[in-house]
Formats: C-alpha cells, sequence, structure tokens
C-alpha cells in the first residue's frame, strides 16, 4: 500500500467532519456528519490532533483545520463554562449531551493541544497549559495513576478505573512532554506503564486487565453483560495488547536510561496478542476479545485493532531488525487493503469493522467516525520511532 496517498485519502475524507463553532462530527459511512450522533469531545481531540499532524507534513488546508478544533476545544461548547475540564459531548445547540467527564476525553485534549501547540496553531500552547493542568488536578491521582470519571462538576470520582484512559493518557503523556519540554511526563507514561504492563499485565501472561475498582483491584467479569462495549468490553483485547506494544518502545525512546523491561514487555505483548487475536476463529483478522481462557468472544475484527497491529508490528521490525515482523506489517497492510480500506469511488477512509467472515458490519461502530488510528499508522510505518508523532514532525525530539 502506498501509505502516504492513504494518509492524504484519510484527511480528505475527514476533513467533510468539521463543524464551526463545534468541533467535528461523527461522520457516517459516506462522510457525512450524522445528525443523530453528538459532537464529542473525544473525536474533535482526536481530530485536532490528526490535522496538527497533517498540517507540519505540509498538507493543504490542514492548518486551517487544526485550527478549527483548536478554537471549538478551547472557546467552544465542549469546555465547560461552569466547571473545570471538558463535556463528553454537545448537541448540534451547543448544550451538553453528556452528564459526565471523563479521563479518555481529557487525555484526548491534553494530545490534541500537544500536537497543535507543536505546529504553531494560534491559541494552541495555551489549551496544552489549560489541559495538562486539569488533568493533573482531577485524573492523576497521588501515585501517578488515572481516574477514570467524574460528575460533570467534579465533585467526587467514580469508583472506576480503566486500562483503556490510562493507555490513553501515556499517549498523552508522552506528546505533552515533547513538546511542554518536560521530562517528568515521560515519568509519569513510564509510571503507569510499569504498573498496568510490567506488574499486573505481566502477572497475567502478558493479558493486559481492562478492569479495576478504585483501589486497583482486578474485575475481571466486568461488562460481561455488555462483552461489546465500545470503550469497556469484557475480557482481554488483543488491540490494546498491540497498542501498548507500540507505546513501550515509544517510552524507550523517551527515557535516558530506559529500563530493559520495556522492549521485552513490548515483545510479549505483541506475541499474546497475535496467538489469542489473530485468527482465532479460524479466519484472517483479529477479534474484538477474548475471555480469560483464550477463547474469542466478540468475533468481529475493529480497524482501529488492524491499525494498531501494523503500526506495532513496524515499531517492532525497527527496534530489533527481525524480518519476522516486517513481514507481519506488510501481510497486514495487505490484509487491510483487501478487507478494511472502502475502495468506492466517493466513499473513502476503512470500514470500521468487520463480522467474522470479514465482511463490513456495524454491531458495534457505526460509520466512520475515527481516522486517528489509521492515520497514525501511515505515519508510524513510515518515521523513526519517537516519543511522539507531535514532537518529531516539529522537530523537538
Amino acid at each position: 500500500m502506498d501509505t502516504d496517498a492513504e494518509g492524504r485519502r484519510l484527511l480528505a475524507f475527514a476533513r467533510h467532519s468539521a463543524l464551526p463553532g463545534l468541533g467535528f462530527g461523527w461522520l457516517d459511512d459516506h462522510g457525512v456528519v450524522d445528525p443523530r450522533q453528538p459532537v464529542q469531545t473525544w473525536i474533535t481531540a482526536r481530530m485536532t490532533h490528526v490535522f496538527a499532524l497533517a498540517a507540519m507534513r505540509g498538507e493543504p488546508g490542514a492548518a486551517e483545520l487544526a485550527a478549527l478544533g483548536t478554537d471549538s476545544l478551547a472557546s467552544g461548547p465542549l469546555r465547560d463554562s461552569a466547571h473545570p475540564g471538558w463535556v463528553g459531548a454537545v448537541d448540534r445547540s451547543g448544550s451538553p449531551a453528556a452528564d459526565h467527564k471523563l479521563a479518555y476525553d481529557h487525555a484526548f485534549v491534553v494530545l490534541a493541544g500537544s500536537s497543535a501547540a507543536a505546529a504553531a496553531v494560534p491559541g494552541a500552547r495555551e489549551l496544552l497549559d489549560d489541559a495538562v493542568a486539569v488533568f493533573e488536578r482531577f485524573f492523576l491521582d497521588d501515585e501517578g495513576r488515572v481516574v477514570d470519571g467524574y460528575p460533570r462538576d467534579l465533585a467526587a470520582p467514580e469508583r472506576y478505573r480503566g486500562a483503556n484512559s490510562s493507555m490513553h493518557t501515556v499517549e498523552a503523556a508522552l506528546a505533552a512532554g515533547d513538546v511542554l519540554g518536560e521530562p517528568r511526563w515521560h515519568r509519569v507514561a513510564l509510571g503507569i506503564a510499569e504498573h498496568l504492563v510490567h506488574e499486573v499485565a505481566v502477572g497475567h501472561g502478558h493479558r493486559v486487565l481492562e478492569h479495576f475498582d478504585e483501589h486497583w483491584a482486578p474485575i475481571p467479569e466486568y461488562n460481561s453483560d455488555r462483552p461489546s462495549d465500545q470503550f469497556r468490553p469484557y475480557g482481554v483485547t488483543p488491540g490494546h495488547l498491540l497498542e501498548w506494544s507500540r507505546l513501550l518502545l515509544q517510552i524507550e525512546v523517551a527515557l535516558d536510561d530506559p529500563p530493559a523491561w520495556l522492549l521485552a514487555d513490548a515483545r510479549a505483548l505483541f506475541d499474546r496478542a497475535v496467538e489469542i487475536g489473530w485468527a482465532a476463529d479460524g479466519a484472517p483478522g483479529f477479534v474484538y476479545t477474548t475471555d480469560w481462557q483464550d477463547r474469542p468472544v466478540v468475533r468481529n475484527r475493529m480497524h482501529w485493532v488492524q491499525a494498531e497491529a501494523i503500526a506495532a508490528a513496524a515499531t517492532l521490525a525497527r527496534r530489533t531488525g527481525e524480518e519476522r515482523y516486517a513481514v507481519l506489517e506488510r501481510d497486514w497492510w495487505d490484509f487491510a487493503d483487501r478487507c478494511f480500506v472502502d475502495h468506492v469511488p466517493g466513499s473513502g477512509s476503512w470500514f470500521h469493522e468487520l463480522d467474522p467472515d470479514n465482511r463490513p458490519t456495524a454491531g458495534v461502530w457505526s460509520g466512520k467516525p475515527d481516522v486517528y488510528h489509521v492515520y497514525q499508522a501511515t505515519l508510524l510505518t513510515r518515521l523513526p520511532t519517537a516519543p511522539s508523532l507531535a514532537g518529531q514532525l516539529a522537530g523537538v525530539v
């Protein structure tokens, strides 16, 4: 696949999500904003991040879209005017459409602010400073671990703790550390990874536990009655093992004296993901989730998992020089091109979900709201490994 051309194709599709004054909307299968969906903070932040990266690569029109996203997050209705932080979503009139504030959303605001600041978008540095201050005050506890959520007024944290929001906090912390020139954020990323990967996941055969209570005691049956949840699915999520694998190698290059376990665990997470996830039901593709006996639970294939598999394989190939990773990267690009890429003229992006026979479906996701994972994959497979794409493209790392 020509990844440079694919990146431009994704950007052309994504630009239709722009909603001036609000942020970025949820795109349907044809690249039209779905009026049934609210404008969500995590989508607006991800799109801002993507267009900021594209702006640093000189893509036409990307800087203006990164500025639209920056302005929306800094002073639009997603920025809570009554309490610190960002509401999860607003309707098309700008009224809040979500009652909780989540670390997941706020981590992406930090990431968006970092990338936009690296791209010299006006007002982005102020957005980044604000987002970092809110995140540090409310979403990191005294041990540097992530607090997942609050009611809108931030009165008291919810009891749930999760690996998904923690993983994206690692990504955001690496970017903030680069752009702000503050290595302490790289150490925050290391601390989160050391707990959830090197302590917890290693003790479970490099299967990342996703769900915990407020004392970080695992809740292995969490959402067993809702196994296909978009953000908190039951069981083991092979895609997250792949994403963590890549992030560990980004932490490694961020540190002056990185611990040896970062590479060892990155390898082991990758191998476990391939073992339990790829073709686990006899057909090509990564299943979404497995149970604790490595049996597939949700067999549908998600586009973001395929993108993260490709990025992890490429990153390990560079780090180790081992051909097996490069072979998998090529094979997985080919599979993505055959099954995930929507080649219909005028459509674009990737189908977000395939059924167990690798046909487009919409059991977990509807439409094509997200280019973040795939656009990053087009860059992560071509650029040297760095703590963050923002810092790398801005030349600060």
